[in-house]
């Protein structure tokens, strides 16, 4: 071998580590864990001093004649009644005990309490608003007339306070609810009156969902809100303005006489929120479509251009249709930042897209929209909820994002909608700094009903927190405006307790965030404590002791809440992982889904593992405050609560808070356990793992036993946590098969090196100089070439299934699929010669890669592998580089062999590696698209259990790390274009002259069964 040819291997073997370097630092670039402290506001609850109620004496009121006036005297009647009072007669007649007068001398919106006991205000909204807070004082057993407000002009600090549309057309439909498998966010209230045909509404359903929004309004408006926000804008619109009418819809299409029939249902039913005096918004996602809508914008722009303003002509004359049947609607919200099949409600085929992913998008968008809305006087409000959605995805939490986004457009009916958080509705947030900035009006949203939180199900008054929020926005921000208040929505409907607002379930509970929300935003330096006090003696006693121990109770529910649903040390950290910003909750993800990932739970670990003890023993703290709490509420006389099922329904409510937070602390204490061992490979760390998982696993059964099936308070979702800790369990015996395998395939290749035998010597030529195959003597026996394909094989498959702890078939099938399918496309592309070196060659280099995965693996098994990969960024790097490395070496390998030892031309030896590549990418690439990628990645994720769970019913993996759809395809077309260019390579004629480029170094055997033919090069000792 010339000095230039035996240069080459080693220069190859420098780029090829190169090339793994540069895919090590973009790996690491996409997955580096990083995470700092973050600024998580304190709160400090207290226990309002509760004094006996005070008296009232209201047997009369005169109002004004007006449906508006008259609901507001009767919630003030209502409540005189739930004092256990005669109820006050209304009339339009004085005098009276209470008497309401309209005076243009007080502001609009305002009113002022007079003596004797008057109500006078500027308008029928400040007449109506007197009214609802003078029934709510009655039922907090509040003087009618405090000092402090007599003869004081009372003005709301925020003038537009919103709230979604409760729970109004959802039905406690217990098998669903028991279910708990039904992920679906689609929040349609008229999706149970949809009937398949003509007349495509039923009527029943209708006048049953009407009563639900009666009802909700009267409560809402009782609360203080005078907005609400309805889903709902595509499936009300004809888009007749378009062309001639039919552009869209064609005449006797069905999404013509469905809009039609909804709309002569259903604006009678939301008109009679404006009657009493509410803002009605309805809420729609962009881009918003249907078949034969898509089809048009794609015929007449080209595509989704969402940047072309002409583009949103098309929605702005479909707006315009919208105000027109439905006058009473005072503007549309918009939302561009979720989307998909998720959403869809059954039953029609409007859905919704994620496609408004660019600033000028965004901008084109609201600019078009708000000549339209602001052109007839209503407004146009945009949600900056758009996290991880392209160009526009940090503009929910970043200022300068939100700058750039939205920067100049402050048209005076453009209203931008803001979460309070820096992320979703979770505790352990920062308060969110897009709310300091901008020339916009602003409103802000709160959740009452924490879908992470339990779904409501939990005591956990939100008062002081929001309350701190409001504070700080408003002293920061002049442009904020109005509050919008989720009663009901966020989340999954059917997946968690079946509590339906005003309906089902204990649905009193999460009120007091609805209620006190209300009263902060029509005062925000209202007493928390007081609020709260307010709030339970409205709702279960007028006994001051029973007042003082609920509000004792509640005062204990954030500790409990943010104790035992989330990991204080990891929470409290600004952290990214993955190219995301991860929730301070992953070890839930999401809702009740208990995740039993690495990803996740590595990460927690190597964030918190400082703090872990602390950590631990927060889970602790949590139980002892839902037993304490428990224990304060049994220690009241039943006989002083006002309905003796809602005290019972307290106790059960904290005894399952009690229960969730025990089986929760002991897996926390087992996930961390183990990562502890698998960080330092302690025993005393392993005998904890041990000790939490037998806690756990006790824990969680009698948990599931307890609650499953229950629709007021389900068990949580263990599913997940269960396979993480099955896969755990077989770490220890993983990493000794690991080690066993990894002594076994290294003293072959040894052996290889050093003994006589033809077949292992070519597997070690094989994966250290293939280009010395061409030279290996003596000539193969039958038993070489058995060992040359056998040994790889069963080093393959054995190793990648303790890599997968014998419990991931699916990626067996890729991986070692993958393997056999290049090894068997080589050797047919290489044609009619004896295939010894070629198994050789490949199997060698088989066994060198496996060799680096079992030293990967030898330690602490797969969950060490992976802890590695997520947390230690110098040994995933270090590994990466060496195993990307050792898999492109197979290909140099290959190569080296078909030119050295089989004399391919380059042509010949480009179509071995072209075909050999394209093979595995089509097929595999093919299998996964049949199947779909996001399932196939859904079952590849369930069987290792690498990322969350919860993702793929939720989102979906896809989805949520924006993996294109189509890579599966373009895998499988790139495999397929390779394997037509190895066949043009292959199938080009030769030249019929010319000088031979190359001459064999040897006559090949004909086959394995010939008797050999002598080598022209007698071998070299080496």
């Amino acid at each position: 071998m010339t000095r230039r040819r035996a240069r080459l291997p080693l220069t190859t073997l420098v780029v090829l580590l190169a090339l793994g370097g540069l895919v090590a630092w973009a790996v690491g670039g996409a997955l580096g864990l990083r995470f700092s402290r973050a600024s998580i506001p304190v709160e400090r609850p207290s226990v309002a001093d509760v004094a006996p109620p005070a008296a009232v004496s209201l047997g009369s009121i005169a109002v004004p004649s007006s449906p508006r006036l008259a609901l507001a005297a009767s919630a003030v009647s209502e409540a005189v009644v739930a004092r256990g009072l005669p109820r006050p007669a209304v009339s339009a007649e004085s005098p009276a005990d209470l008497t309401v007068r309209l005076d243009p001398s007080v502001p609009a919106g305002s009113y002022r309490l007079d003596e004797p006991l008057a109500i006078t205000a500027g308008d029928e909204a400040g007449a109506a608003s007197g009214l609802y807070a003078l029934a709510d004082r009655i039922r907090s057993g509040e003087p009618p007339l405090p000092d402090e407000l007599r003869e004081t002009v009372v003005t709301p600090r925020l003038g537009l306070r919103l709230t979604d549309a409760g729970s109004v057309g959802r039905e406690p439909d217990v098998a669903a609810f028991a279910a708990g498998t039904d992920y679906s966010l689609n929040t349609d209230v008229v999706g149970g009156a949809l009937l398949p045909e003509a007349p495509w509404v039923d009527p029943v359903a209708v006048e049953r969902i009407s009563g639900q929004f009666h009802q909700f309004v009267d409560h809402a408006l009782a609360q203080g809100y005078n907005g609400v926000v309805l889903p709902g804008f595509l499936e009300y619109v004809t888009f007749s303005g378009v062309g001639g009418g039919h552009a869209i819809y064609p005449a006797g299409d069905s999404h013509i006489a469905r809009a039609e029939a909804l709309t002569a249902a259903f604006a009678p039913v939301f008109g009679y929120a404006a009657d009493m005096g509410m803002r009605v918004y309805l809420l729609t996602d962009m881009l918003s479509l249907s078949p034969p809508l898509q089809r048009y914008l794609e015929r007449r722009f080209g595509g989704l251009k969402v940047s072309d303003p002409q583009f949103w002509q098309v929605y702005a004359q479909g707006l315009a249709e919208l105000f027109q049947r439905m006058p009473f609607v005072s503007g549309l919200m918009v939302r561009v930042g979720e989307g998909g099949d998720v959403y869809r409600q059954a039953g029609w085929d409007y859905s919704s897209r994620i496609a408004v992913t660019t600033p000028a998008a965004v901008r084109a968008m609201l600019t078009t929209l708000l000549q339209t809305a602001g052109g007839t006087g209503r407004d146009v409000i945009f949600r900056t909820w758009t996290v991880g959605v392209g160009a526009v995805g940090d503009l929910h939490t970043d200022p300068d994002a939100y700058r750039e986004v939205l920067g100049g457009l402050d048209d005076p009916h453009l209203i931008v909608s803001t979460k309070y958080s820096r992320g979703d509705f979770y505790s352990h947030l920062p308060f969110n700094a897009t709310l300091e900035v901008g020339e916009q009006r602003r409103i802000v949203e709160f959740q009452s009903r924490r879908e992470f939180e339990g779904f409501g199900s939990l005591p956990n008054d939100l008062t002081g927190l929001h309350q701190q929020a409001l504070q700080r926005f408003l002293a920061a921000n002049s442009h904020v405006e109005g509050v919008w208040t989720w009663t009901q929505d966020g989340g999954p409907l059917r997946a968690g307790p079946m509590t339906l607002l005003l309906h089902s379930g204990f649905w009193q509970l999460y009120d007091l965030n609805s209620y006190a929300l209300a009263r902060l935003a029509w005062e925000p330096s209202t007493p928390p404590a007081r609020i709260t006090a307010d709030w339970a003696r409205q709702t279960f006693s007028d006994d001051p002791a029973t007042v003082t121990a609920i509000c004792r109770m509640m005062a204990m529910s954030r500790e409990a809440v943010t104790k035992g649903l989330y990991l204080g040390p990891y929470a409290d950290e600004k952290v990214n992982a993955l190219g995301l910003e991860p929730p301070p909750m992953m070890w839930i993800f999401e809702w009740d889904i208990v995740t039993g990932d690495s990803a996740a739970l590595d990460s927690i670990y190597a964030v918190s593992r400082d703090r872990l003890e602390e950590a631990i023993a927060e889970g602790d703290r949590a139980v002892a405050l839902a037993a304490s709490m428990r224990e304060t509420i049994a220690a009241t006389d039943p006989a002083n609560w006002r309905d003796a099922t809602l005290r019972a329904r307290l106790l059960d409510t904290l005894a399952y808070e009690t229960d969730l937070l025990r089986t929760l602390g002991a897996y926390r204490a087992m996930v961390l356990r183990h990562a502890q061992w698998l960080d330092t490979g302690s025993p005393t760390a392993r005998a904890a793992w041990q000790e939490a998982e037998a806690r756990y696993r006790e824990a969680r059964d009698d948990h599931v036993t307890r609650y499953r099936g229950d629709v007021d308070l389900p068990a949580y979702n263990f599913t997940a946590a269960d396979l993480g800790a099955a896969r755990a369990d077989r770490d220890p015996p993983m990493a000794l098969l690991a080690r066993i395998l990894l002594g076994l395939t290294v003293f072959l290749l040894l052996l290889g090196a050093v003994g006589r035998s033809t077949g292992l010597r070519a597997l070690w030529l094989g994966a250290t100089r293939p280009w010395r195959l061409a030279d290996l003597a003596p000539l193969p026996g039958r038993l070489d070439r058995v060992l040359v394909i056998a040994v790889p094989a069963l080093v393959l498959v054995a190793s990648r299934l303790v890599y997968t702890w014998f419990a991931a078939p699916a990626h067996l099938v890729v991986a070692l699929g993958g393997w056999l399918l290049f090894a068997v496309t080589a050797r047919a592309v290489a044609g009619r010669r004896d295939p010894f070196h070629l198994w050789a060659v490949i199997g060698g280099v088989a066994m060198l890669r496996t060799v680096i995965l079992l030293g990967a693996l030898a330690g602490r098994g797969p969950g060490g592998y992976w802890f590695a990969f997520w947390t230690d960024p110098v040994r995933r790097s270090a590994y990466v580089c060496v195993a990307f490395a050792a898999f492109a070496w197979l290909f140099a390998a290959v190569a080296l062999v078909v030119r050295d030892r089989y004399s391919l031309p380059r042509r010949r030896a480009a179509a071995v590696l072209l075909a050999a590549t394209g093979v595995p990418l089509a097929l595999l690439g093919g299998l996964v698209a049949a199947v779909g990628l996001e399932r196939a990645l859904t079952v590849w994720n369930d069987q290792m259990a690498l990322l969350p769970w919860g993702l793929s019913r939720i989102l979906g993996i896809t989805v949520y790390l924006g993996i294109p759809a189509y890579l599966p395809t373009a895998a499988a077309v790139l495999g397929a274009a390779l394997i037509a260019l190895a066949a043009l390579l292959v199938l080009r004629r030769r030249p019929r002259s010319g000088r031979r480029l190359m001459t064999p170094r040897a006559p090949l055997p004909p086959g394995p069964t010939s008797p050999p033919l002598a080598p022209l090069n007698p071998p070299r000792l080496r």
